[in-house]
């Protein structure tokens, strides 16, 4: 086989500019010289035939051409990172350093419930979590820099492998003395109608389901978006309105709050919550033991306070 006219090294430095935009800040994160990084990119584009970036005195850009081999070369460098971590896995998959995402409504409801349990079946595995929302996670997970992430299947996501953890439903809150403190059973949509709804701000996977929810019901969405299931029943204890919680956030949240409860008669007001990894990852294996562990050990989601 005929040797490559570039190598793995520059397209490492071509996907760190374009992540950067600045010559100087991806040779700052490559722990190279900024000289040595343009010449390596200068010599990649001569080999490729191709101008990867538009530069000038105040701003660099992928070229449109740029873009698309960029995102190409984004997804060889994620390979070759695998590959390297297959290797140093081969000896113990269950050892070293885990980077795994967790989104926001998740993380402080099941974290300390499953911390615990993690360390006691895996104590030569470091677990590095990140907290962010659903597509940040994913955009993330796809570039290499997480190893899996526990979200929710319902939102968009790529194609990810995944292992379910449990169904998460969602129930409704409102202010002590409200009149479903007196309904018995679970609420219907019907029942929802006109009612003031409270909701999460953009980008949390929680709102979309939520407001479905409110769609069917033709419930009316308060003109005001929280970035916490904390600030939500902040403002439903003031009187603000009502509004959702995953069942698995509620015994904190209503507790905190002083809220009550009562769960919602429509199946699909739940949320399927899965360890999410990509597809031929060399860490799926131990990705499963995670899950099946998180599984065993968490709250059971559906189960009530």
């Amino acid at each position: 086989m005929s040797p490559h006219a570039f190598s793995l090294r520059q397209l490492q430095y071509a996907v760190a500019v374009a992540d950067a935009l600045s010559f100087s800040r991806a040779a700052e994160a490559c722990h190279v010289s900024q000289p040595s990084l343009s010449a390596q990119l200068a010599q990649l584009e001569r080999a490729l035939g191709v101008t990867l970036f538009e530069r000038d005195q105040r701003k660099v850009m992928p070229t449109a051409a740029g873009r698309e081999l960029i995102a190409r070369a984004r997804r060889l460098v994620t390979d070759a990172d695998d590959l390297g971590t297959a290797a140093q896995r081969l000896a113990d998959p269950l050892s070293g350093t885990l980077r795994l995402g967790v989104i926001p409504t998740l993380s402080p409801y099941l974290l300390p419930s499953i911390t615990p349990a993690l360390r006691r079946a895996f104590p030569h595995l470091k677990l590095a979590w990140v907290e962010d929302k659903t597509a940040a996670l994913a955009e993330a997970l796809e570039a290499g820099r997480l190893d899996g992430a526990l979200v929710a299947l319902e939102a968009e996501l790529p194609d990810f492998e995944h292992d379910v953890i449990g169904i998460d439903r969602f129930v409704l809150a409102f202010p002590r003395g409200h009149a479903f403190s007196h309904h018995r059973g679970p609420v219907s949509l019907d029942q929802l109608k006109g009612v003031d709804f409270l909701l999460l701000d953009d980008g949390h996977c929680f709102r979309d389901q939520a407001l479905e929810v409110c769609s069917r019901s033709r419930a009316h969405e308060v003109d005001f978006r929280a970035t916490s299931l904390s600030t939500l029943v902040q403002m439903v204890a003031g009187g603000a309105g009502l509004t959702l919680l995953p069942e698995l956030a509620a015994p904190t949240e209503l507790q905190r709050a002083r809220l009550e409860s009562r769960p919602l008669a429509w199946p699909k007001a739940q949320r399927t919550l899965a360890l999410v990894w990509r597809k031929r990852a060399p860490l799926a294996e131990a990705l499963r033991a995670l899950a099946k562990v998180i599984r065993e050990t968490q709250r059971r989601p559906g189960a009530g306070p």
